[in-house]
């Protein structure tokens, strides 16, 4: 097994007044040409936008892109037609494809919205643009891992063009909960958004990352009252 271990202090950060982020690889200003990425990971952003600001219309091509809101709620419009709110609790999809534009912006008047923005290499290129959300039953995610993401379009969770899958995890009481890789030629990485967790000899605090491969499964000691979200991709 190969690791690679990020505390939550070694991230990039950027701050525009509007848009404080902490990015786990290189990101707009912040570049380490030694952290560019986890395998098919490209971007990890941890965001917070002030009222009433946010990302207006660019373009993406090529590109799987997901929003998972944190707090708050923040509001879509694209150039597919799709319009709408997502909101803590949600997740949304799209596969940028042969390209859209689109824009993100706070949907409150009064509250900072906090979301995680994930960035995934596709192995299909020049698809048609796709765009999806989903609300997460949270019932689901308690004391186990529900997953979001898949390559595989089904009830439990939404897809892209990746053989890649996304799990998430509330923890309410201390439990080991061991994560069987899809894929062995797959890494996890794993990031803890609340509470404390420990892989092997690592000790994850709030928002420190372990990237694990050449495994077939990890064993996660999750401490009560933490949130971990788990990244399984091709690194190679």
């Amino acid at each position: 097994m190969k690791t690679i271990f990020k505390k939550s202090n070694e991230r990039g950060t950027s701050d525009l007044g509007w848009l404080k982020s902490a990015h786990s690889f290189s990101f707009s200003n912040y570049f380490d040409p030694e952290n560019m990425s986890f395998g098919s990971l490209r971007v990890l952003n941890d965001d917070e936008v002030a009222p009433q600001m946010g990302f207006g219309k660019h373009p993406h091509e090529n590109m799987e892109i997901i929003s998972i809101p944190l707090k708050g709620s923040l509001k879509h419009k694209d150039t597919m037609g799709n319009e709408g709110i997502i909101k803590d609790g949600d997740i949304q999809v799209m596969s940028a494809g042969t390209g859209i534009q689109h824009s993100e912006a706070n949907a409150s008047k009064t509250e900072e919205v906090h979301f995680l923005q994930i960035w995934i290499i596709p192995n299909k290129k020049n698809v048609e643009p796709t765009y999806a959300q989903k609300s997460i039953d949270s019932d689901k995610l308690l004391n186990r891992f529900k997953k979001l993401v898949s390559p595989y379009s089904d009830k439990e969770g939404l897809s892209i063009y990746q053989n890649a899958w996304l799990h998430l995890g509330y923890f309410n009481q201390k439990m080991t909960q061991e994560y069987l890789l899809n894929q062995k030629s797959n890494g996890v990485f794993v990031f803890v958004l609340e509470g404390q967790a420990k892989v092997g000899s690592f000790h994850l605090e709030k928002r420190d990352a372990l990237g694990v491969w050449d495994c077939e499964s990890i064993k996660i000691d999750c401490d009560e009252n933490s949130k971990i979200l788990l990244i399984e991709v091709p690194v190679s």
